[in-house]
C-alpha cells in the first residue's frame, strides 16, 4: 500500500522522472535499503528537482529511511524555513513513511536535534540500527569533536556487534576539493577509533560535488554534497578519486544484502553517475594502517559511466 501511494504521488510530479531513471540496485526482498542526500536545505527550486527525483526513485528502489550527511537548512531556522526546506519538498517521502536521519553540518543550527522528523532524539551525536539488519549507523557532530564525543563513539562503536558499521557526518576526512579538501583535523580525531572498531563505511558531505574516494585502510568513503548546493569545477580529482561528478546535482541509493553493499549515485535528470558493489571482506586484527572490517570493490562489477 505504501509503495502505490509513493507511485500515485510520484506521477503527479515527475513522471519523466519515472521512465528516465535507470534503477540498477538489485532490490532484494530482504535487503536494507536507504537513500544518502547531503547539503539539501536550500528552500529552491533546485533542492526541489533533486526531492521530485528522490520521489520517482523511491518508486522503483523502496528506501525505508534516508540518511542526511549536514547543511540540512540554509539561511533561517523558523518553523517556516523547516516547511519550506524539508517538509515541503520531501512530502511524497514522509508520506511514504520513510524516516529520515540528520546529522549537523555547519550551516545547521545545533538545536535541528530537537526537531522530531529529524530523529536525533535531542543528541548532536547519535546511532541507530535498522530493524532486521546487521548494520549500525552512526551519526556523528563534525563541527565539534570533543572528548566526551569520541568516548561515546568508541564505546558505542565496541558494544555495536554489527557487521556493517556505517558511520555518517558533515566533514568529509578525504576530498579532492579545491574550496575545502580533506578534513584533517576531524582525521586525526576519528579515523583511530573507525579503524580499531571495524567502521567499514563513511558518508559525508561539506562539498559541493560527488566524490567516490578509493578505500582508505579498507574504508570506503562517499562525499554528496550536492544535493541542492552544486560548485562546478572544484572537484580537484586526484590518487583519492575512483569516480566523481561536479557537473550537476546528485543524491545516493544504496542497498546492503549480506556482506554486499551496493550502491547507484544519480543526477538529478535521473542519469546514473556512477554505481558498482563494495564487499566486506570479514574480521581481520586492527592495525593502524587496516580497519578491524575491511572493504574492497567486488570483482567484476565496474562503475558505471554518466549518460
Amino acid at each position: 500500500m505504501r509503495r502505490l501511494i509513493t507511485l500515485a504521488l510520484v506521477l503527479t510530479v515527475a513522471p519523466a522522472l519515472l521512465l528516465s531513471q535507470d534503477i540498477q540496485l538489485p532490490t532484494k526482498k530482504d535487503s536494507v535499503k536507504f537513500l544518502v542526500f547531503g547539503d539539501s536545505g536550500t528552500g529552491d527550486s533546485r533542492q526541489m528537482t533533486v526531492a521530485k527525483a528522490m520521489a520517482a526513485a523511491h518508486a522503483k528502489f523502496p528506501f525505508t529511511f534516508a540518511v542526511m550527511v549536514g547543511d540540512n537548512l540554509y539561511g533561517g531556522e523558523s518553523s517556516r524555513d523547516y516547511e519550506k526546506k524539508f517538509e515541503v519538498p520531501y512530502k511524497p517521502l514522509l508520506d511514504a513513511n520513510v524516516k529520515f536521519y540528520a546529522s549537523l553540518g555547519n550551516h545547521d543550527d545545533p538545536n535541528q536535534r530537537l526537531y522530531k522528523p529529524f530523529n536525533m532524539n535531542g543528541e548532536r551525536y547519535y546511532s541507530f540500527k535498522p530493524e532486521r539488519s546487521n548494520a549500525r549507523f552512526f551519526a556523528l557532530d563534525s563541527n565539534y569533536i570533543d572528548a566526551k564525543q569520541i568516548a561515546w563513539l568508541d564505546k558505542e562503536l565496541a558494544a555495536s556487534g554489527s557487521d556493517w558499521k556505517i558511520a555518517f557526518f558533515h566533514h568529509p576526512l578525504y576530498s579532492s576539493g579545491e574550496t575545502h579538501g580533506s578534513a584533517d583535523l576531524q582525521r586525526e580525531q576519528l579515523e583511530p577509533i573507525f579503524l580499531k572498531h571495524g567502521v567499514n563505511v563513511v558518508l559525508t558531505g561539506h562539498e559541493h560535488f560527488y566524490e567516490r574516494i578509493k578505500p582508505q585502510k579498507g574504508i570506503a568513503y562517499f562525499i554528496t554534497g550536492s544535493s541542492a548546493k552544486l560548485r562546478k569545477g572544484d572537484l580537484a580529482r586526484s590518487e583519492l578519486t575512483a569516480k566523481g561528478w561536479d557537473s550537476g546535482y546528485a543524491y545516493m541509493l544504496m542497498e546492503i544484502s549480506g556482506d554486499d553493499l551496493f550502491f547507484q549515485t544519480l543526477s538529478e535528470t535521473g542519469a546514473t553517475i556512477d554505481s558498482g558493489t563494495i564487499h566486506r571482506v570479514g574480521n581481520t586484527p586492527p592495525t593502524a594502517n587496516t580497519t578491524a572490517q575491511p572493504v574492497e570493490a567486488k570483482k567484476g562489477v565496474q562503475p558505471s559511466t554518466p549518460k
